[in-house]
């Protein structure tokens, strides 16, 4: 940043010659101190809404699976791939599996960890969607969703201000976008084949959160704006883990094919 102690040097001799340009250099190092320390202090806070978030995202998805009484065989697994998914070597995987055992710990406590959440993490909107995706994710792990994880799912997303009706569509549209999964999804419902013919258009509409009878700049309105949350930049700029963005952006390939169903079907 010399150019900024250059400038302060030009605007304090143009005012007090010599000992103005002097000042003016000082004061120009000054500022760019205090800039330097507010950039340290955002990627600072920005490594610690990560390390929140990557928390709170295993501690919520162990105590989910724990929720209908025991974690089953399905939600290990899934929480395994999840963790293969997100490319974590032995030292953060083993960080992961602890956070999952406190979370399935009788004496976890919930409430405690969403005000941590929302105190490290801002009232983000969409930081505690990505947040109820996941969780979605080891919820219907096993192809259903128990009453007990409904209901853990329903206080979690009340706690981060979701209402209900934004929750079913959030399950609807997560189940929709499974579908185009191909089976790798952190969603759990793909097949490895994709939705049948007979009602991949349907699951398509679902994926998006749109209905049939909605017309194209609607649909496409819609689309964009889930793409728009799924980008890498905005993911890790509202302090998404790097290893986590790369997950998220799994889900923007399935959003895209089911848009590209609709496109077909309606011959654009």
């Amino acid at each position: 940043m010399l150019i900024l102690k250059l400038l302060c040097a030009f605007l304090g001799y143009s005012v007090m010659e010599f000992w103005g340009a002097l000042l003016g250099y000082f004061l120009g190092a000054v500022a760019e101190a205090v800039l330097r320390g507010r950039v340290l202090l955002t990627a600072g806070a920005r490594s610690n809404r990560q390390q929140i978030f990557l928390e709170t995202v295993f501690q919520l998805m162990g105590h989910l699976a724990k929720a209908d009484g025991r974690v089953s065989e399905a939600e290990i697994k899934h929480t395994e791939l999840f963790m293969n998914q997100l490319g974590m070597q032995a030292e953060r995987r083993r960080e992961a599996i602890n956070h999952f055992k406190q979370g399935s710990n009788p004496s976890f406590d919930v409430d405690q960890t969403l005000r941590r959440f929302t105190n490290g993490c801002g009232k983000s909107a969409h930081l505690s969607q990505l947040l109820m995706v996941y969780l979605l994710g080891v919820a219907v792990a096993d192809g259903k969703l128990e009453s007990a994880e409904e209901q853990l799912l329903r206080k979690i997303g009340a706690k981060l201000g979701m209402a209900s009706s934004a929750l079913d569509r959030l399950i609807a549209m997560t189940r929709g976008q499974d579908q185009f999964g191909g089976g790798h999804g952190y969603g759990g419902a793909g097949s490895g084949h994709g939705p049948s013919s007979a009602d991949s258009l349907a699951s398509a509409y679902q994926a998006i959160g749109v209905k049939a009878g909605d017309s194209d700049a609607i649909i496409k309105k819609a689309y964009r704006k889930l793409m728009s949350e799924f980008h890498p930049d905005k993911l890790i700029g509202q302090g998404v883990p790097a290893d986590m963005v790369r997950v998220a952006t799994e889900r923007s390939q399935e959003i895209q094919k089911a848009y590209d169903v609709i496109k077909k079907h309606r011959g654009k």
